[in-house]
């Protein structure tokens, strides 16, 4: 018997808000500012899905730890900038929790992003008093994705089994986490993340929001 689904676990960046379009454009502005030219799918690839702590500590071996704090700090800037300027929520988004909250079912957020970063970005979309309380970063654990550490962490302190958890995730560190952590995911591939980086075992690759209800629907059987 396969377990029902007690908690959906989002992703924030590239699942509840449309933010990763922004980081990636940001990511290769600065490798050009900084000397380390980017392509966007070595940003993605490098980047995406990652802790803050874990991109700094790549920036600063690549680099030095000066020039990673200088990058860091630029990055807040220039990303905070873009998402006033006009961050939506991921296509389809809104009317996926309002079907989610129809069935029943609870949700929560796990994310590499820091609690700052996430009232900021969630705060933007109107997004952030729907799951305001259920919110856990990176930053509370020791290990950040593909660690299970986060996601473990969140299961925890909802009061669910890890097995009985479905995660909604856009990157490959996600969802490896997920696996990890023995859970199922749903990878959305409708952002900046390819399809095949997101495959895998007890994985479900999706690229329209609006189809997410449906594909956890029937984990419900």
């Amino acid at each position: 018997m396969i377990d029902p689904i007690d908690l959906v676990i989002f992703d924030c960046d590239g699942v509840l808000v449309d933010s990763e379009v922004i980081a990636v454009r940001v990511l290769v502005r600065l490798g050009e500012e900084f000397g380390w030219p980017l392509t966007e799918a070595e940003a993605i690839e490098r980047f995406v899905g990652r802790s803050e702590a874990a991109n700094h500590a790549m920036v600063a071996e690549r680099l030095d730890e000066e020039t990673a704090t200088l990058f860091d700090k630029r990055f807040r800037e220039l990303h905070a900038e873009a998402v006033d300027a006009g961050l939506t929520p991921v296509d389809g988004l809104p009317e996926a929790l309002d079907a989610l909250e129809a069935l029943g079912l609870p949700t929560c957020v796990a994310s590499s992003g820091t609690h700052e970063k996430m009232r900021h970005t969630l705060g933007r979309t109107g997004l952030y008093g729907r799951f305001e309380g259920r919110i856990f970063s990176a930053t509370e654990v020791g290990r950040g994705k593909p660690a299970p550490d986060l996601f473990l962490h969140a299961a925890r302190r909802m009061g669910v089994d890890p097995a009985r958890c479905l995660v909604v995730e856009d990157s490959g560190p996600g969802v490896q986490a997920a696996r990890a952590a023995g859970m199922r995911a749903l990878g959305y591939a409708g952002g900046v993340t390819a399809a095949e980086r997101l495959a895998g075992p007890g994985t479900v690759v999706f690229d329209d929001m609006r189809g997410l209800p449906g594909l956890v629907a029937a984990y419900q059987g």
